[in-house]
């Protein structure tokens, strides 16, 4: 769960500072539909509209690189709101710890090479765990 206080100067703050998710997917639920969540988008920072009852699912770089790149992690940053909280709820999916991931064999070919190289999971992940 993630809790962001009210700030009377937001512009001052940053919720979460940019970044991509090193997981498969993040699903996320914008409890009290809040804007704060940002995505990255032709190098402008787009805001993210709360739907009701809804979940945000973002491709992490672990999907991306199985995918060989045809799905994209995505940069995101929180940021704060002056007046209101902000709730969310955020679950992490991702391979198991003693595996690799490593793009899918059936989208290599002679014309459409790996983007990525093979990678332990525990390698990728030791560094910020």
């Amino acid at each position: 769960m993630n809790y962001y206080p009210p700030c009377p100067q937001p512009e001052k703050v940053i919720g979460l500072t940019p970044h991509s998710d090193g997981v498969g997917l993040t699903i996320l639920l914008q409890v009290n539909e809040v804007e704060g969540l940002q995505i990255k988008k032709d190098g402008m920072w787009v805001p993210v509209k709360p739907l009701p009852n809804a979940f945000i699912v973002n491709i992490g770089d672990m999907l991306q690189i199985i995918t060989n790149g045809i799905y994209k992690s995505i940069e995101h940053r929180v940021m704060v709101n002056s007046e209101k909280e902000r709730i969310s709820i955020a679950t992490f999916h991702t391979s198991r710890h003693d595996g690799v991931v490593a793009p899918a064999s059936s989208l290599i070919t002679e014309k459409i090479p790996a983007r990525f190289k093979s990678i332990n999971i525990k390698d990728y992940t030791e560094p910020i765990c």
